[in-house]
């Protein structure tokens, strides 16, 4: 049998003509990264590619000094004989699908991704391709995303009301990709936004190298606490269970997350309100991603593999489980630390 075009490894998504791995778990010589969350950008390798938008937070959390080349979505970089490009995911910013092309077979390792244009990454695109290699995070049919600005005006109905009790409104949610689609969808407040030190480090980063984003305050131990009343303070997951919180009382914490669609999760969470909002594919959209790949042949990695893979093969798509280190929703949120801001 031929060596597939793309193999999974104990280190990543290889491909072994070019020598070249996908999103790596452990250091490698060249590394393709395909977004800048921590369970696909790990740091040690020897040499990165990526998308340009993604430059300045994997600089930030993997080092200024790695050896890093940016490309844009559709430039074609040749290893070996085999062209490798990538192509916009939509899930956060400089997010990318890596397509792979080598004597006429084209694989697509998608990353992970979301159909619904969020207003502030590169909308996701349709790549055909012979095999398609999808996450499935939410591979369930239970997960159908609300159209965002159902969720976005459920957000400011809450905050609203939180502000009208004199509350501060706490909103937690993923660092990067969750906080800028909430900053660019909401109503912002006509006062100061306030933000946990993982947040604003991120939102300064990104505007600082020329994103629209608006400026945040950041919180403080001389923050006076009278402040936050009526105030909108975004915060990581992390801090609900954590000493930082104390100091916002009274107030009322919301959560973002596509896991908010089910009622123990939000339970768990001991939050007041939860917004149903993920940055990962939901089933229609996962369904209509496999179908627009145009692909003979599919793997699904983290998240409801074999569920999704079944589902597939039982509809005419041949279909395979692939066990792979990515994380879920909740796993992306670990690097957030313990709730104290780094500032």
């Amino acid at each position: 049998m031929p060596t597939p075009l793309l193999q999974f490894t104990g280190k990543s998504i290889y491909c072994a003509q070019a020598d070249v791995h996908i999103d790596p778990w452990i250091p490698v010589e060249r590394a393709i990264i395909t977004h800048a969350h921590s369970d696909h950008a790990r740091w040690g390798s020897s040499h990165y590619l990526s998308h340009k938008h993604s430059e300045a937070i994997l600089r930030l959390r993997l080092g200024q000094d790695i050896s890093l080349q940016t490309v844009e979505y559709g430039d074609k970089t040749v290893i070996n004989g085999v062209t490798f490009s990538l192509h916009p995911a939509g899930h956060i910013i400089g997010s990318a699908q890596v397509r792979v092309e080598y004597k006429g077979e084209v694989w697509v390792a998608s990353g992970d991704y979301k159909l619904e244009d969020d207003g502030f990454s590169a909308p996701y695109e349709p790549v055909k391709c012979n095999v398609f290699i999808t996450e499935s995070t939410f591979g369930l049919p239970i997960y159908k995303w609300q159209p965002q600005q159902e969720i976005f005006s459920e957000i400011d109905n809450w905050f609203a009301q939180n502000r009208s009790d004199d509350k501060a409104s706490i909103l937690m949610g993923y660092s990067l990709g969750k906080m800028q689609r909430i900053l660019k969808g909401i109503q912002l407040p006509d006062g100061p936004i306030y933000a946990h030190g993982a947040i604003y480090i991120l939102n300064e980063k990104l505007r600082e190298v020329g994103h629209d984003l608006p400026e945040l305050k950041l919180v403080t131990k001389e923050t006076d606490k009278k402040l936050f009343r009526g105030s909108l303070v975004l915060a990581p997951p992390s801090v609900d269970s954590s000493t930082w919180i104390r100091k916002f009382n009274p107030y009322s914490l919301g959560y973002c997350s596509g896991w908010m669609a089910l009622r123990g999760a939000k339970n768990r969470r001991a939050v007041d309100q939860g917004f149903v909002l993920s940055d990962h594919v939901d089933w229609p959209d996962l369904n209509t991603a496999v179908v627009e790949s145009g692909a003979e042949k599919v793997y699904v990695t983290h998240g409801y593999t074999s569920i999704f893979s079944r589902w597939l093969n039982e509809n005419g798509i041949e279909a395979g489980e692939v066990h792979t280190m990515y994380g879920n929703e909740d796993d992306e949120q670990k690097e957030e630390g313990q709730g104290e801001s780094p500032v």
